[in-house]
């Protein structure tokens, strides 16, 4: 890339960035002051702007890379992550939703605290804030900046160490990132979320048929033609057990684990706990299922393009996607698209960010202290939470550079020490009320120690896929609550108050838009399939 285009492409990225930034400063300016307003956009976000957000929160950079990396190195298995979510978008939109809305809840602790007791709340946060700050914060930094460095060569162009321009890229976008959360909270997050998504949607089209067409030499339907002729096994979804994703996995672990992000996951359900009304939410999470059904054809046929054009010569399948933008992409576009990947990896930073510093005040600090806080005192102690997360992000991530295989291990498996006993204990708590709350401590205290057991000790010995050990694990925590529930039962009262704050009134097309998201999950199933494309 001359100096030229490279100034061109930093000038017009500049530019739509700042443009997605008074937008949000905008819209969010009047709502910073208040609790409800920093924590929650005032409790007035609309299912549009609720969608985008979850679009944005759940993809990031990894899935730019990873998911047409696994196409391209293996077949479609992987999209069950993405297309299966849709199932769980309609468990949130319909079970999950309203109840969190009746209770007025602002973090998941919060509802486990009124369900339970202070224990588990404080257990629930122990478990997310390290999950957060140790692992999930410094990852998503650290794979957006790889992202960045490999389609844009930071380092050549910086003069820098390849470990230099890591550092750097991870620096600039934990700053502007940061920025958006400490000063902005979540309304600016929800907003600048729906704003980059459309802009991450349009680069995915633009990709898609850019790629078709240089698979077809220029003509779009002769490059289709031969993505559908060519190499058809690649078009499967079903896979098998040498694949990422074994189709089995779907009906045990995939289920559970959707479930914990989708319904139960604070930095993903805090948007939606903001919508204005039942009804708005229910919209919101029903469209990002949607979205969620679209992901393969956007993020994992352009790796199936990457293998026709380049066969399966690249050094590391991650080099699928960046490859394809820098062959592809016209350098006028080179801006709007390094915008709008910042973008994707800024909310994701941002989202958890604002999420970790809510549960750090309203369920570590506020409860800790013997006298009262203002709205504008809480507000500020936020704020100081989410620059001090911030730097030590900035700090961890580059470590992953420096000792990877390591911390990558720890970063695909540390989800599971507390996704699982989050989701049970929910579950149960949600359907009833005579559980008691040493069952829900039981729950966490025997998860952590036999997962730790299983995958640190006893990992060669144990050979089902983690997904399977996740069913497993889930059933034998669910038989405990039951023992439980039967041995010491809650005797406590079972009303619960009802102190919503918005309207409950459910969206009157929730259950039919439910059932076609459900078609649309098994459409999309039969067509990457022996029965479809992979014939």
């Amino acid at each position: 890339m001359s100096g030229s285009s490279l100034i061109f492409v930093l000038v017009s990225c500049a530019v739509f960035m700042a443009g997605v930034a008074y937008v949000s400063y905008r819209a969010s300016r009047d709502e910073v002051q208040t609790q409800d307003g920093y924590f929650l956009a005032g409790r007035n976000l609309g299912g549009l702007f609720i969608a985008g957000s979850l679009l944005l929160t759940n993809l990031s950079a990894e899935q730019l890379i990873g998911l047409n990396g696994s196409a391209y190195g293996h077949n479609m298995s992987s999209m069950a992550w993405e297309v299966t979510a849709a199932i769980s978008t309609i468990a949130m939109a319909m079970i999950f939703l309203p109840r969190y809305l009746k209770g007025a809840f602002t973090t998941l602790p919060e509802f486990l605290n009124d369900r339970y007791d202070a224990d588990v709340r404080r257990y629930s946060v122990v478990l997310f804030m390290l999950g957060y700050g140790l692992v999930t914060i410094p990852s998503v930094l650290y794979s957006g900046s790889i992202a960045v460095i490999k389609i844009f060569d930071v380092p050549t162009l910086l003069g820098l160490s390849e470990f230099g321009g890591l550092v750097a890229t991870v620096l600039v976008i934990g700053v502007v990132g940061a920025l958006y959360a400490v000063f902005g909270g979540l309304k600016a997050v929800a907003v600048s979320d729906t704003i980059n998504g459309l802009g991450l949607l349009i680069v995915g089209a633009l990709v898609l048929c850019l790629g078709l067409s240089a698979l077809g030499d220029g003509n779009m339907g002769d490059g289709l033609g031969r993505l559908l002729s060519d190499h058809p096994e690649k078009l499967n979804a079903i896979g098998d057990q040498t694949d990422p994703t074994p189709f089995g996995t779907l009906f045990t672990g995939m289920i559970i684990a959707n479930l914990f992000y989708w319904c139960t996951n604070q930095y993903v359900i805090q948007r939606t706990l903001a919508a204005r009304s039942l009804a708005e939410g229910q919209k919101g999470v029903l469209l990002s299922g949607f979205f969620k059904v679209l992901v393969p054809f956007f993020m994992m046929i352009p790796g199936v393009i990457a293998f026709h054009l380049y066969g399966p010569g690249l050094t590391s399948i991650d080099l699928a996607f960046p490859q394809l933008v820098q062959d592809l992409l016209p350098i006028w576009v080179m801006g709007f698209f390094l915008a709008v990947l910042l973008g994707a990896v800024f909310s994701s930073f941002n989202s958890l960010l604002n999420s970790a510093a809510t549960l750090f005040v309203l369920d570590v600090y506020v409860p800790a202290r013997k006298t009262p806080m203002s709205e504008a005192q809480t507000v500020r102690v936020a704020m100081i939470a989410s620059v001090v997360i911030a730097v030590f992000s900035f700090i961890v991530a580059p470590l992953l550079y420096l000792a990877p295989q390591g911390l990558w291990q720890i970063i695909r498996i540390f989800t599971g020490f507390y996704n699982i006993p989050i989701v049970t204990i929910v579950i149960v708590g949600l359907f009833t009320k005579r559980t008691p709350a040493i069952g829900a401590k039981l729950v966490i205290i025997f998860h952590v120690i036999a997962y730790g057991l299983l995958k640190f000790v006893f990992d060669d010995v144990v050979t089902l896929h983690f997904l399977h050990l996740y069913a497993v694990l889930f059933a034998i925590e669910l038989g405990t609550l039951a023992v439980a529930t039967h041995l010491a039962p809650r005797t406590g009262p079972t009303a619960q108050p009802d102190p919503h704050k918005v309207d409950l009134t459910p969206w009157r097309y929730a259950k039919p838009t439910a059932l076609l998201l459900v078609a649309l999950v098994v459409g999309v199933y039969v067509l990457f399939s022996p029965l479809g494309l992979a014939a």
